[in-house]
């Protein structure tokens, strides 16, 4: 397994400035533009994952890791809201009012729409399908909030955190949504991301560079998992036991988007970037190991994030 050390500080450094450079065209053709894949894990622990010494199996995402590169320094925000604004913007979140805390049901803020995100970004540069699918978090109040104004062409999944992963609901509403539509469906939530994840990167065209934006719910609370996936852990004590299922339902619906990539004739022109949102919660289950602290505090094991990048055709 390939690893690097030494990582920029903080995630926006990374794939925020990256795909400046490729939003800008100046010394990047059409053909080396790759498809982007960026998949957000929602409070896992650094040490959560096979590849960094965890119990949970995790065999998708290490392949990945494998395959590519283990960014044992990585960094993002100790909290969720703020991660994502500064990848979507590749902006420092202090700089315009989204640094300190989520966005929660029902509030009037969101991510400011002076602020470009990727998507807008990567428009111009060439970049068709330009999708979400899981959780936004960025605000919800107004239209000029919401994915579809932010750049990309298609959303589905949820605007909340923290939402039923079986109903569906959070505070009572139903927070489900295609495209600005909210839709009644069946299933677990993490499932139902990774199909639509899958189905999205089958569909997605050959003649242009595409990006897609998963963003799973899981591990976050609450803390649900499929009976089927209960039974594979039954091991383990009780809070655990949820915690791996959880995790394990994530990894799968992960393995479904890679073998999506990995069919296409351009899986060598896809750059796939795996992290978490933040550190683990250990009293949920979690484990930051051998890192001290946890979400919601800047110790390591609050701001250090487990994470893996490929890009074959960069090698």
């Amino acid at each position: 397994m390939k690893k690097r050390s030494t990582w920029p500080s903080l995630l926006l450094r990374t794939l925020g400035v990256g795909l400046l450079l490729l939003a800008s065209g100046a010394a990047v053709t059409a053909a080396e533009k790759p498809n982007v894949l960026v998949i957000l894990a929602d409070d896992l622990g650094y040490a959560d994952v096979g590849f960094n010494g965890g119990t949970i199996p995790t065999p998708n995402l290490d392949r990945l890791a494998a395959t590519g590169v283990n960014l044992t320094g990585f960094r993002a925000a100790p909290i969720c809201s703020p991660t994502r604004a500064g990848l979507m913007t590749g902006r420092w979140p202090l700089r315009y009012g989204m640094m300190r805390a989520v966005v929660p049901p029902w509030s009037k803020y969101g991510l400011p729409a002076e602020e470009k995100t990727m998507a807008e970004l990567l428009a111009p540069a060439g970049y068709g399908p330009r999708g979400i699918t899981g959780k936004w978090h960025l605000g919800h109040a107004r239209k000029e909030f919401l994915p579809l104004a932010r750049g990309f062409t298609s959303f589905y999944g949820h605007y909340n955190g923290a939402i039923d992963y079986f109903t569906h609901e959070r505070d009572g509403e139903t927070d489900w949504h295609r495209g600005e539509k909210t839709v009644k469906e069946e299933g677990y939530a993490t499932d139902l991301i990774g199909a639509e994840a899958a189905r999205f990167v089958r569909e997605a065209p050959d003649e242009k560079p595409w990006l897609l934006y998963m963003p799973l719910n899981a591990p976050h609370s609450p803390m649900q998992a499929k009976e089927e996936d209960l039974a594979k852990f039954s091991g383990l004590g009780p809070k655990k036991r949820v915690y791996a299922a959880m995790v394990h339902a994530m990894d799968r619906a992960i393995g479904q988007v890679l073998a999506a990539v990995e069919a296409r004739p351009d899986a060598a022109d896809t750059l796939v970037l795996f992290f978490s949102d933040n550190g683990g919660i250990p009293r949920a289950g979690g484990s930051n190991a051998p890192y001290r602290g946890a979400k919601l505090n800047v110790y390591e094991g609050g701001t250090r994030s487990c994470a893996a990048m490929r890009w074959p055709r960069a090698v």
